[in-house]
């Protein structure tokens, strides 16, 4: 096992791989940038490292700086964490080739399903289910024989895409040349690359991914799936485990589906496959190779710690568990706070004046921030995740809402409010909601108020 291990992230994140570490007796190192100096896991940390200014571009996506702090404190290890460079196949051949291991998969796997084209050609090689669309990257001079003979509306995606850039609908053929250029440009500005790809847009679909885990002696499991349909501009807001509109039967075949993919593919670690599904029928869309911000309800249904397994793997020990000894139990949901106003959602940085989590039995909080805690601007704007646990659904929504009447946040403006609506909306309490619900909820909410 690793003696030391450096996390090469921030926020509730790298206290996650923190704690995981300390219950394991593996020593950690905590890098930071200059606004994170007072950040709970650089003060928890055994050994910390300042690896630059503000910035993520001079800090947290400094492959050298991180490089070097690692070798500095002989960390033998380094956990990417989520973001970052946690998908950067350049990173991941880096650290190997600096001796060190790699907290993650394969620097090969990371490179093919980081471009979207070739995942998609992968998967359904592998025998998982597409979107129908275009095969490969779109010809752009074929786009509008593609797009009538998948039929309209079509999706443009960009091929290095990720959390909705480089993503436009052409919803008639007098919308296609113009969607196209927007996407091509934002792909562009975004990823450093405009290619493209075209599937058919679904129009009722919900987002459901599944969770695997994979060892280097070929074993493969899968620990259900998660609904993350409640999105705001293709970022996920609530997720839930297991998923309302899946029954049992169902997830043990997309499980069977999924692993045998995987094992095919001769994968290591934790992985995600990510799909859409819409009148029965699944749909894949990509596959992370990374942990998900999303893992603790998986965690909390299965009672498995997905980040001790993750390192156990990546020291080349086998799984601690067979596909036989995955019982689901219960329901869990995780709400995302952000630093952002409930209506706008706009980013709120500022200092933490109150700061009070609520607890009680089936309720776990994953944050990093405390009392006079300064949200910095420049990162991401997720501040703690509500994660709860009851036996029924039903349960775990009424506890929800009492976690989030208990939780106390001041100083600055969060997505509390957002989330006690939601809590009580009729079509969340019934699970009858789709990838496209929560914008319309919005946009009549905002109606509804400025009338």
């Amino acid at each position: 096992m690793f003696q030391k291990i450096l996390i090469a992230n921030r926020g509730e994140v790298a206290l996650r791989i923190l704690r995981a570490c300390r219950e394991m007796g593996i020593k950690t190192v905590a890098v930071h940038s200059e606004a994170d100096s007072q950040a709970m896991n650089v003060r928890l940390a055994d050994e910390s490292v300042c690896i630059g200014p503000a910035p993520s571009s001079q800090s947290y996506l400094n492959m050298a700086a991180i490089l070097s702090a690692a070798d500095i404190c002989g960390a033998d290890a380094i956990h990417p964490g989520v973001g970052f460079l946690s998908e950067n196949a350049a990173f991941a051949e880096m650290v190997e080739e600096h001796g060190m291991t790699f907290i993650g998969p394969t620097p090969e796997h990371i490179r093919l399903m980081g471009d979207k084209v070739t995942a998609k050609t992968t998967a359904l090689a592998l025998g998982i289910p597409v979107v129908p669309g275009s095969e490969g990257g779109l010809d752009i001079a074929n786009a509008a024989k593609i797009a009538e003979e998948v039929g309209y509306p079509v999706l443009l995606k960009a091929a290095s895409g990720g959390g909705g850039k480089g993503m436009k609908v052409a919803r008639t053929p007098a919308d296609l040349e113009e969607a196209i250029q927007l996407a091509r440009a934002e792909a562009k500005a975004c990823f450093g690359n405009d290619q493209l790809y075209m599937e058919k847009y679904l129009t009722h679909p919900r987002h459901i991914e599944m969770q695997i885990l994979a060892d280097t002696h070929g074993n493969v499991i899968h620990l259900g799936e998660r609904d993350c349909s409640l999105q705001r501009r293709h970022q996920k807001v609530w997720e839930e485990a297991p998923s309302p509109a899946i029954d049992s039967k169902t997830r043990e075949e997309l499980g069977k589906i999924v692993c045998d993919a995987i094992k095919k593919l001769g994968y290591r670690g934790v992985g995600t496959i990510e799909f859409l599904y819409e009148d029965g029928k699944f749909y894949f869309m990509e596959m992370n190779t990374r942990l998900q911000v999303e893992h603790p309800i998986t965690e909390m249904i299965t009672g498995i710690d997905l980040v001790r397994e993750q390192i156990r793997v990546a020291a080349g020990l086998p799984l601690t568990i067979s596909q036989k000894d995955v019982v689901f139990k219960g329901h869990a949901i995780e709400c995302r706070i952000n630093a952002e106003d409930s209506e706008t959602f706009i980013p709120s940085p500022g200092k933490i004046q109150d700061y009070l989590t609520p607890g009680g039995y089936g309720v776990r909080i994953d944050s990093a921030i405390y009392q006079g805690y300064q949200i910095p601007p420049y990162y991401d704007s997720l501040i703690a995740k509500l994660i709860v646990h009851a036996d029924t659904r039903e349960e775990c929504i009424q506890r929800v809402r009492r976690a989030l009447h208990e939780y106390v946040i001041t100083g600055v403006n969060t997505l509390l409010p957002l989330h006690r609506d939601l809590s009580v909306a009729e079509d969340v309490v019934k699970g009858n909601y789709d990838i496209h619900w929560l914008e319309k909820w919005l946009a009549a909410k905002a109606k509804k108020d400025a009338a």
